[in-house]
C-alpha cells in the first residue's frame, strides 16, 4: 500500500490514473563544451532540429486547447520558430565551441536580458524565452518538457509544484485532480486549483514518487492520496463525480440558516470576465474585487481614466448590488517597477500595499479618484478598502484619502494580528473590515504562505486564527453599538474575503464568530449555501467555539465536519 499525507486544499473525491509532469529543467554545467574533434556544424544543427520539434509540439497542443491556454500556446510556439534564440545558440557553437545545450542557455540569457531592458511589453516576452529554452533543453536531453502532460482521457496530475500559468491553463474536465509535493494551502497553485473546482492536496512529500499510470484515491478534503482503496472509496468518488456532472444550485439572495438568519454570499474578482462570471452563478455582490490586473507587467501607472473604465466593466455587472475593491496590494509577491523596491530583503513584512502610499501618495490618490469616476459611470455603488491596515494612523489616513476622492464607503482589509485586536478602535474609523484570512494566517503564524514546509502552519482551522476573527467581529459590534448585531443590520459590518470563506464547514465557524457575510470564488457559492442551511445561528456559534477551542488545527477541523453529516453527504 502507498499512502501519501499532504495539506487539503480543495474538496472532492476521485479515482483515477496518475501522470506525473515533468521536473524543471536544470541548467546545463557551466562551459559545457562538445568533444575535442567532434564537428562543430553538425552540434549546431541539433539546436534546428529541436526548435523545430518544440513549436510541433506547442502548436499540437495550441490544437487541442481553447480560450486563453490556446493563445498562449500559439504565442509561445512563435517564439520557437523565432530565429532569434536558434541563431544566438548556433553561434556560440561554432565560434566557443559550447554545447548545444549549454549554448542554447547562455542565449536564451541574452535575448531576455535584452527583452527585459526594451521594458512594457517586450519585457513581457522575457518568460516566454525562457519556457522555449527549456523545453529546447529538454529536447536536446530526450527528456519529457516541463509542462502539464496531453492526454485524453481523465487523470490525477501529480508534480513537485506548479506555476501559476500551468494550473491556470489545467482542464478540470480532464484532470480530475492535482497533488503536489510542495506549495502551501495558501499558495497560488492552491487558490487557482480553487477557483477551477479541482480537488487538491499540497505538500505530500514524496507524491512525485508515483509511478506514472497508478490509480489512485484522492480525498481533497482530507488531503489523503492512496494506492489502496475499496468499494467505499468507490462509491464516495462516483458520488463527487455526479455532483461535478449535476451541480447544486444556488438562486441568490444569501445563505438562508435554518433559523432565517441571511448570510450575504459574494464573490472574488480580479477584472470583468470573472465578474461576469460570478454574476451568472447568482453572487449576490462582490466581496473581493482585486484590482492588480490593471497594474501588473507594466512600467508605468495607468492613467485615471484607464483604471477607471477597468473598474466600471466590473460595477456593471452587479447593478445595485455591493462590490467590494480592495486597492492595490503591491509588493511582496506582486511587485510593480514604478511603486515598489525590488531589493527588500523581507518583502512580505516591507512596503506593501497601502503603505506604499507613506511615500508614493498620488498612486493610491489617482487610485481613489479612479474608482469615484467609475461609480459615475456604472449603476452600482462600490465600497473600497485598503490592504495591509496595522494601526488606528492607518485607518483614519486612508478614510481621508477615500472621502476627499469622492468614495462614499471606506473600509480596511484585516490581515494583521494588531488590526484583528484593535478593531474596536479601527472600526470606529472606518464603514466595515474584511478579513484576508490568506495573510492573516500568515501573519499570525509567522509562516511565509508560499512556502510548502510551512503548510501545516498556514492553515485557516488554526484556533489562533480563528479567534483574531472573532475578536474582529467583537469589536466591529463595539464600534457598531450593537454587540448583538449581525447580517445586514450590523451598523459596522466584517466580511471575510480570503480562501477560508470557500470551505463550506469553515464557513459555518466564520458566520458562528460573527462574520456578516462571505466572498469565494463563484464554484463554491452552491456548496456553502447547502451546508449554512442546515444549521441556526446557535448552531453555528456553538461550532465555532468548538474550533476556537480545539488544542490543534486538525482536532478543531474534525470536530466541526462531525457535527455536520451534509458535508460528508456532498463529498466535501
Amino acid at each position: 500500500m502507498t499512502t501519501y499525507r499532504g495539506v487539503a486544499v480543495s474538496a472532492g473525491r476521485v479515482i483515477d490514473p496518475v501522470k506525473v509532469m515533468a521536473p524543471p529543467v536544470s541548467e546545463p554545467e557551466r562551459g559545457a563544451a562538445i568533444a575535442e574533434g567532434e564537428p562543430r556544424e553538425l552540434e549546431a544543427s541539433r539546436i534546428t532540429e529541436a526548435a523545430a520539434a518544440v513549436k510541433a509540439d506547442l502548436e499540437a497542443r495550441a490544437a487541442r486547447a481553447s480560450g486563453d491556454a490556446k493563445a498562449v500556446l500559439e504565442a509561445t510556439a512563435q517564439m520557437a520558430a523565432d530565429p532569434t534564440l536558434t541563431t544566438g545558440a548556433e553561434q556560440l557553437v561554432r565560434g566557443q565551441g559550447l554545447s548545444a545545450e549549454r549554448a542554447v542557455w547562455e542565449a536564451g540569457d541574452q535575448v531576455s536580458a535584452m527583452l527585459e531592458s526594451l521594458g512594457g511589453y517586450m519585457a513581457e516576452r522575457a518568460n516566454d524565452v525562457r519556457d522555449v529554452r527549456a523545453r529546447i533543453v529538454a529536447q536536446l536531453r530526450g527528456v519529457e518538457a516541463p509542462g502539464v502532460p496531453l492526454s485524453k482521457d481523465r487523470f490525477v496530475l501529480v508534480a513537485h509544484d506548479l506555476a501559476p500559468a500551468d494550473t491556470a491553463m489545467l482542464d478540470p474536465n480532464i484532470v480530475s485532480a492535482l497533488v503536489t509535493a510542495d506549495g502551501g494551502p495558501q499558495s497560488h497553485t492552491a487558490i487557482l486549483a480553487r477557483q477551477l473546482g479541482i480537488p487538491a492536496v499540497v505538500a505530500a512529500k514524496g507524491v512525485n514518487e508515483i509511478e506514472p499510470g497508478t490509480v489512485v484515491y484522492v480525498d481533497g478534503a482530507a488531503g489523503i492520496v492512496t494506492s489502496e482503496f475499496g468499494e467505499r472509496e468507490r462509491e464516495l468518488s462516483a458520488a463527487w463525480c455526479e455532483l461535478v456532472k449535476n451541480p447544486l444550485t444556488y438562486e441568490g439572495g444569501g445563505a438562508e440558516l435554518s433559523d432565517g438568519t441571511r448570510v450575504p454570499l459574494l464573490a472574488n474578482v480580479g477584472g470583468e470576465k470573472d465578474a461576469a462570471f460570478a454574476a451568472e452563478a447568482n453572487a449576490d455582490g462582490v466581496g473581493l474585487f482585486r484590482t492588480e490586473f490593471c497594474f501588473l507587467d507594466r512600467d508605468e501607472e495607468p492613467s485615471i481614466d484607464e483604471q477607471a473604465e477597468a473598474y466600471a466593466g466590473v460595477l456593471r455587472e452587479f447593478p445595485g448590488k455591493k462590490v467590494v475593491i480592495r486597492t492595490l496590494d503591491a509588493g511582496a509577491d506582486k511587485p510593480l517597477p514604478f511603486l515598489t523596491d525590488a531589493e527588500e530583503p523581507n518583502p512580505a513584512l516591507g512596503v506593501r500595499a497601502y503603505r506604499t502610499s507613506w511615500e508614493k501618495r498620488s498612486v493610491l490618490e489617482n487610485q481613489l479618484k479612479a474608482i469615484a469616476q467609475a461609480s459615475a459611470m456604472a449603476d452600482a455603488e462600490p465600497w473600497v478598502m485598503a490592504p495591509m491596515i496595522s494601526t488606528l494612523e492607518d485607518t483614519e489616513d486612508f478614510v481621508a484619502m477615500a472621502q476627499e476622492a469622492g468614495v462614499k464607503r471606506a473600509g480596511i482589509m484585516v490581515e494583521t494580528p494588531s488590526a484583528a485586536l484593535t478593531s474596536d478602535h479601527l472600526m470606529a474609523v472606518a464603514d466595515f473590515a474584511s478579513i484576508g484570512t490568506n495573510d492573516l494566517t500568515q501573519y499570525t503564524m509567522a509562516a511565509d504562505r508560499m512556502l510548502g514546509s510551512l503548510a501545516k502552519l498556514n492553515d485557516p482551522w488554526q484556533p489562533a486564527v480563528l479567534a483574531l476573527v472573532g475578536a474582529t467581529a467583537a469589536g466591529a459590534r463595539v464600534a457598531g453599538g450593537d454587540p448583538e448585531a449581525f447580517g445586514d443590520g450590523a451598523n459596522k459590518p466584517v466580511g471575510v474575503c480570503g480562501e477560508a470563506a470557500g470551505d463550506p464547514a469553515l464557513a459555518v465557524v466564520l458566520v458562528g464568530l460573527g462574520v456578516n457575510s462571505l466572498s469565494m470564488t463563484p464554484r463554491s457559492l452552491p456548496a456553502v449555501a447547502k451546508v449554512l442551511s442546515t444549521v441556526s445561528l446557535a448552531d453555528a456559534r456553538e461550532l465555532a467555539r468548538l474550533a476556537v477551542c480545539a488544542p490543534t488545527a486538525a482536532e478543531g477541523k474534525r470536530a466541526v465536519r462531525a457535527k455536520l453529516p451534509i458535508i460528508e453527504e456532498l463529498g466535501l
